[in-house]
């Protein structure tokens, strides 16, 4: 008889039967251990929550006051003789990859990650491993991310010429994630940074980790006058609402991975598109893989069958299996 894998994936989520405990379940279960805060992945209705500290805040702002228990970066717990622990995934502020250790078998989820260090968030470290199960949301030789200094400067180059023209600049970015990312990278020399209440909210829950440049909120009493030149830092959301009427004269521009596609731009009716994302290109999955000195890759949300099928050209057993993993609302193509 075949042993049972270490790690299940069934109708609630990926589970670990010997624990008894799920990670990122996307249905209610008693026991959760959660890789990092976006929505997908950090769902309403569990009974306890386990997740790296610098992640429980955000659960907390986004979910309520829900049970939480939290870990620091390889700090070890134990449930049902299976140890567990938390590893840096450089994907957002709290993100983590979970690692499962039972006689000697290691297992590593790497929830959502990327392999270049953006500034804010602790950088990815390749855990060693028999197993990994990994995303591979831009799992294309045609993803190639230019490094993110060269991006800063598109993004801070393009303000300064839009406010040349008087204009507001109205970027769009995720409100968890990639609006801190792109807090990090804007120069606030330029000009006045303000943000949409839903990005504001959430960069005051991590301003606590890191310090970000100064923002201004938003509100009815905002004059229109304030704008021009200025920069508007807002969730995909907002675009085509009334809100951003009142920036007018404005200039749009979204920061996504999915910007490497050509005609993606257009269908999202945006005036610029930056390539920047918080998950890992073709080259950043395979250095990673690589890392993890792995036999068996799991393969999730993303190009599944593209990705799985190199993987067992280049030697690895490698099988696919899905999930209800969306992805980050500005990393999903053609959804806003």
């Amino acid at each position: 008889m075949s042993k049972q894998p270490l790690l299940n994936f069934n109708e609630k989520g990926i589970y670990c039967k010997v624990a008894d405990v799920y990670i990122d379940a996307w249905r209610p279960v008693d026991k959760v251990i959660i890789s990092h805060g976006h929505a997908d992945h950090s769902r309403w209705g569990h009974k306890k929550y386990i997740t790296h500290t610098l992640n429980a805040p955000i659960i907390k702002h986004r979910l309520g006051d829900v049970a939480i228990q939290s870990f620091d970066y390889v700090e070890s717990f134990t449930i049902n003789n299976v140890k567990f622990s938390l590893h840096p995934a450089g994907h957002i502020i709290g993100s983590a990859q979970v690692r499962v250790e039972y006689k000697g078998e290691v297992w590593v989820y790497s929830g959502d990650y990327k392999v270049e260090d953006d500034g804010i968030s602790t950088p990815f470290e390749a855990v060693k491993c028999d197993t990994f199960i990994t995303e591979c949301t831009f799992g294309l030789p045609a993803f190639n991310w230019k490094p993110q200094t060269e991006v800063a400067q598109e993004i801070n180059q393009w303000w300064l010429e839009n406010q040349t023209q008087g204009y507001t600049s109205v970027l769009f970015g995720y409100s968890l994630g990639k609006a801190q990312r792109l807090l990090h990278l804007l120069d606030p020399n330029i000009g006045k940074i303000y943000t949409h209440a839903a990005v504001e909210n959430m960069t005051e829950v991590v301003r606590p980790f890191h310090d970000f440049p100064p923002t201004e909120l938003i509100t009815k009493d905002t004059p229109k006058t304030s704008f021009a030149g200025n920069l508007v830092l807002a969730p995909p959301s907002a675009h085509g609402g009334t809100w951003i009427r009142k920036m007018s004269p404005f200039v749009t521009a979204t920061a996504s991975g999915w910007m490497s596609f050509r005609g993606a731009r257009r269908r999202r009716a945006i005036d610029k598109g930056f390539v920047l994302s918080d998950h890992a290109d073709w080259n950043g999955l395979l250095t990673a893989i690589k890392a993890t000195h792995c036999e068996k890759v799991v393969c999730t949300h993303g190009y599944t069958d593209i990705f799985a099928k190199y993987l067992r050209e280049i030697g690895y057993n490698a099988l696919t299996e899905k999930t209800q993993y969306e992805g980050d609302e500005d990393e999903v193509e053609d959804k806003n």
